[in-house]
């Protein structure tokens, strides 16, 4: 395969790269996407299928911070370390804990609640054009809660919440009962009136997918070398049959999640970027037990009810891109889930894919260091999926030199 050129080069065809895709091709921008595998297949498929507008906490939080220690070496915890990661980690966990104090902890909660805002509708439009909005479920999302002495400080954070703008409403377990009568009793629940969630994500992907093919081009293979010289910038990598790949572009959109951090360097930015391992089960169903998202809190994981079977997805382990699966943290999600409906047979399916996570769990997206030919949009961590259209407009925005909001400064590559 001989030079390719394009105006706009996209690297990674997750949700973050088919949305910025549909965005510039809808304005007439010509567009190339660069993709090892199935579009939108890896952690967009993956997710838990919620609109999580109401996601305001960073990862980080003073709370995390004092329980780090057991919550990194405990194999049980909702955040865990794969050990033989854990040199490697180590600056990244540095950051990290700084990010969990008290002041950066209320600063990345604000960034993050102003690139929330409008999430809902955004995604609502982009279902439309894509032809998906029988995929989008405006029926909420809980937060429930086991036992009452999770209530009180549960409610000290929902006000912190709706200060930042999220409508959440505290329900008792007779409530939450009368809401969703196929969970076992709980002492109550945080519910989010206002969210939606996607019945099935793999669907929307492809939906997504078919949107954009028509009017971009897809190359399968992977670019793992990006220089600028005097004619544009210049990708090099493999094409998905082996042979070399070379493409020069006017402008390059860094988009390939976990995978974004060596490029990024090369470009001229250095990101602290490391990987969260994220893992679902599903069970095959007709009839299932709850109608909307429900995150177990003191577990770490969500039930949602998607087309045809119950997914249960969510942890947090730390580990890199080359370790395999752990077999555990697969085993914890089915014994949670068996906690709540012990009936439960072997599970259909599991999964495990790769987020990009930030200390300060707000993206990047913005111009890279080297010069705006290059832009960064990755490190979404448990919000990529939410984010993609806001992310997309930002991007389109910047490319087609419109001011974006006063949201996109926290957001940019030069504060690292």
């Amino acid at each position: 395969m001989g030079r390719l050129s394009s105006d706009i080069t996209i690297i990674g065809a997750g949700v973050i790269g088919l949305t910025i895709a549909a965005r510039l091709s809808a304005e007439g921008r010509e567009v190339t996407l660069i993709e090892p595998g199935e579009p939108g297949m890896g952690a967009s498929y993956g997710n838990a299928g919620t609109v999580a507008d109401y996601a305001v906490a960073p990862v980080g939080t003073p709370d995390v911070l004092r329980s780090l220690p057991s919550l990194l070496f405990d194999r049980n915890s909702p955040l865990a370390i794969r050990h033989s990661a854990l040199l490697s980690l180590t600056p990244w966990l540095v950051k990290f804990a700084r990010q969990c104090l008290p002041g950066p902890a209320q600063r990345n909660s604000a960034a993050i609640a102003g690139l929330l805002a409008g999430a809902n509708p955004l995604w609502k439009a982009l279902a439309a054009e894509a032809g998906a909005t029988d995929l989008i479920q405006p029926r909420g999302c809980l937060y429930i809660f086991r036992q009452e002495s999770q209530i009180g400080p549960a409610r000290i954070e929902m006000e912190e919440r709706r200060r930042l703008g999220v409508q959440v409403e505290m329900l008792t377990g007779g409530q939450l009962a009368g809401l969703e009568p196929g969970l076992p009793f709980h002492a109550g629940a945080a519910y989010f009136p206002q969210a939606i969630f996607l019945s099935d994500p793999g669907r929307m992907m492809q939906r997504l997918a078919a949107l954009v093919m028509p009017r971009a081009q897809l190359i399968r293979g992977r670019i793992d070398q990006l220089r600028r010289d005097i004619t544009g910038v210049v990708l090099n990598g493999r094409s998905d049959d082996g042979s070399p790949l070379q493409i020069l572009s006017r402008r390059v959109v860094i988009a390939a999640g976990a995978h974004s951090r060596a490029l990024a360097a090369q470009a001229g930015d250095r990101i602290p970027l490391e990987t969260e391992r994220g893992y679902h089960v599903e069970w095959d169903m007709a009839e299932l037990p709850l109608t909307r998202p429900a995150c177990v809190t003191e577990r770490g994981f969500y039930l949602c009810p998607m087309q045809g079977r119950l997914r249960v997805a969510g942890t947090v382990e730390l580990g890199g891109l080359r370790l395999p699966p752990s077999p555990h943290r697969i085993a914890k999600l089915v014994e949670g889930a068996r906690v709540l409906f012990p009936d439960l047979p072997a599970p259909s399916r599991s999964w495990m894919g790769f987020r990009p996570s930030i200390p300060d769990s707000v993206p990047v997206i913005g111009p890279s260091k080297g010069g705006a030919d290059v832009l960064l949009a990755f490190g979404h961590g448990h919000i990529g999926l939410t984010l993609a259209p806001k992310t997309a407009d930002l991007i389109t925005d910047l490319i087609q030199g419109r001011s974006p909001g006063a949201e996109l400064t926290p957001a940019l590559p030069s504060r690292f």
